[in-house]
C-alpha cells in the first residue's frame, strides 16, 4: 500500500517540526513525519534541554562555593549530587510516545521507523511505502568519533552519555573545544572533575572571534580547567582501572575521555544513492534555497552541515517549505545570525567577525571594552569578559558584536534585529540603555568610535 501525502519529513526535531507546521498552517499540507531514533530530536531529548539544565547546576554550585561569602552569606560548601542532578534532568524530557501523540494531534501522521528513498517520491519505512511530491530530509547529526587508536576499548562518552552519569569521574579529557566540548568542561570542573581540554585548532570556539575567545580560554584556565591547542590524542588503552591517552610525547590518566571534536551527519540509512542526491563529508549539499541536487528534496538543520544550531534548522526549514509550496520564497541569510556557547561567561556574537569582516573586503574598525569597566560587574566580583564591536569604516554600519560575558546570548539577540535593519556604530552610541546591566558595555564599546 502507497500512502499519499503533500509532503514527508524525515526526522522529527527542531526544524522537522517547524517545516510540518508551517507547511500545515500555512499551505494546508498533509505531513508524514519519520523517526528512528528520538522523537523531538536532539534538542529537546539530549542536547540543548539537558545540557542547560545541567549548565544551571553548575553556576549555581560555582557562585556558592565563590561569591557567597563575599557577599556576605553564611552556607557550607556546596556539591553537586549528579545521581539528582540527572533524575531532574530526566524529569524535564518529554517521552517518545507524548511526542508521537502531540505531532498525531497537530494533525500530522507519525512513522515510527527507518525510512530510506526507493525513488524521488517514495519513501520506504516499516515495510509499507509513503510518496509526496515533496520531501524534507531533517535527520540531524550525531557525535563524530575521531581516529584514536584503541579508542574502541576504552568506553568513552558524548555529550548523551555523559548526562546518564550518576558518579563524578575524578578527571576528563575533553577531546574538543567547540561549544559543546567547552560547556561539558566546565559543568564537570564546576562539579569537581579535574578537566583537561584537547584542541587540535590553535584555538577554542575556532568559528568565534579571537578577542573573544582569547578571554574565554583565560577565564576557563582561571578557573582550573587545562586547555591544550594544537595538541592532538593519537591512542588511548586502559590501564588499572584508568585511561591513559598518549597527547604529542606525553601520557595523561584520566577516568573518563569525552569526545567533542564534530559531527557527522544521520544519511546512511536514507539510501540517497539510490536516487542521486549529492552529499559531502560534512552533509548533504543545499542551495540557498535548501534544494539537494534531486528535484522535490529540500534537507534542513544538522543534516546540511551548515550551522549547527537549533535556531538555523527552524529557519532553514522554513525557507524550505516556503520554497516548496510558495511563490518567490526567500533565500537563506545568516548575516545576523545571533549564536552564544552556554559557558560562564558565556560567549555570544552576531555578525561577522573582525577577520570575517576584512576577508569580505570591508575597511574595519574595532572597539573593545573590558567587563571590569561595567559596574554590574562589580556586584559579583567578575574579572573576566568583554564587548567587542566591529564596523565598517565608510558607511559605520555595525558588521559584528562579541560579548563575553553572562547573558551574553540574550544581550546579542537584541542587536541582531538592529544589526539586520542596518544599524551603525554611531545608532548604538545615541541609544539609551538601562543601568546598572551588563548589556551596557556594548554602548561603552561603541563610543569609543566617537573619539
Amino acid at each position: 500500500m502507497n500512502e499519499h501525502f503533500d509532503l514527508i519529513v524525515l526526522g522529527s526535531g527542531s526544524g522537522a517540526r517547524h517545516g510540518a507546521n508551517k507547511a500545515q498552517r500555512e499551505f494546508g499540507a498533509r505531513v508524514a513525519l519519520v523517526e528512528n531514533t528520538r522523537w523531538g530530536g536532539s534538542c529537546p531529548n539530549v542536547a540543548c534541554k539537558p545540557t542547560k539544565a545541567y549548565v544551571v547546576v553548575s553556576d549555581l554550585v560555582h557562585d556558592i562555593n565563590t561569591l557567597a561569602d563575599k557577599l556576605g552569606i553564611e552556607v557550607g560548601e556546596a556539591r553537586a549530587d549528579l545521581a539528582r542532578v540527572k533524575a531532574r534532568k530526566d524529569s524535564l524530557i518529554t517521552s517518545r510516545q507524548v511526542w508521537i501523540e502531540r505531532l498525531g494531534s497537530a494533525g500530522h501522521k507519525p512513522f515510527d521507523g527507518t525510512g530510506a528513498f526507493l525513488d524521488p517520491d517514495t519513501v520506504q519505512v516499516n515495510g509499507g511505502r509513503i510518496s509526496a511530491e515533496r520531501i524534507l530530509v531533517a535527520t540531524g547529526s550525531r557525535t563524530a568519533v575521531p581516529p584514536i587508536e584503541g579508542l574502541d576499548e576504552v568506553d568513552w562518552i558524548d555529550h548523551v552519555t555523559a548526562l546518564e552519569l550518576t558518579e563524578l569521574p575524578e578527571s576528563l579529557l575533553v577531546v574538543g573545544g567547540g561549544p559543546v566540548g567547552l560547556e561539558l568542561a566546565q559543568i564537570f570542573s564546576r562539579f569537581g572533575s579535574r578537566v583537561v581540554i584537547v584542541q587540535q585548532p590553535d584555538r577554542i570556539a575556532p568559528r568565534s572571534d579571537p578577542t573573544a575567545t582569547d578571554e574565554l580560554h583565560a577565564a576557563l584556565m582561571e578557573e582550573g580547567i587545562e586547555i591544550r591547542t594544537r595538541s592532538t590524542v593519537s591512542r588511548v588503552r586502559r590501564e588499572d582501572g584508568d585511561i591513559v591517552a598518549t597527547i604529542g610525547d606525553e601520557e595523561l590518566r584520566v577516568a573518563r575521555i569525552l569526545l567533542a571534536s564534530g559531527r557527522v551527519p544521520n544519511v546512511e540509512l536514507l539510501d540517497l544513492d539510490q536516487v542521486g542526491i549529492e552529499r559531502s563529508r560534512t552533509g548533504i549539499t543545499v542551495d540557498n534555497r535548501l534544494r539537494t541536487s534531486l528535484d522535490g528534496v529540500w534537507a534542513s538543520g544538522d543534516v546540511t552541515g551548515v550551522l549547527p544550531f537549533t535556531p538555523i534548522a527552524q529557519y532553514q526549514a522554513g525557507v524550505a517549505v516556503e520554497d516548496m509550496f510558495g511563490e518567490n520564497g526567500s533565500q537563506v541569510d545568516y548575516s545576523s545570525l545571533p549564536t552564544t556557547i552556554f559557558t560562564d561567561p558565556e560567549l555570544a556574537a552576531v555578525g561577522l567577525t573582525e577577520q570575517e569582516a576584512r576577508q569580505q573586503g570591508h575597511d574595519v574598525e574595532t572597539a573593545v571594552h573590558p567587563i571590569t569597566n561595567v559596574q554590574r560587574a562589580a556586584y559579583t566580583d567578575t574579572k573576566r569578559g568583554l564587548y567587542k564591536v566591529v564596523w565598517d569604516r565608510a558607511s559605520r554600519r555595525v558588521l559584528g558584536i562579541h560579548v563575553v560575558c553572562r547573558n551574553g546570548g540574550d544581550i546579542v539577540q537584541g542587536f541582531g534585529v538592529a544589526m539586520r535593519l542596518g544599524a551603525t556604530v554611531d545608532d548604538l552610541t545615541r541609544a539609551h540603555h538601562a543601568f546598572p546591566t551588563w548589556a551596557e558595555g556594548v554602548k561603552a564599546a561603541a563610543e569609543q568610535a566617537l573619539a
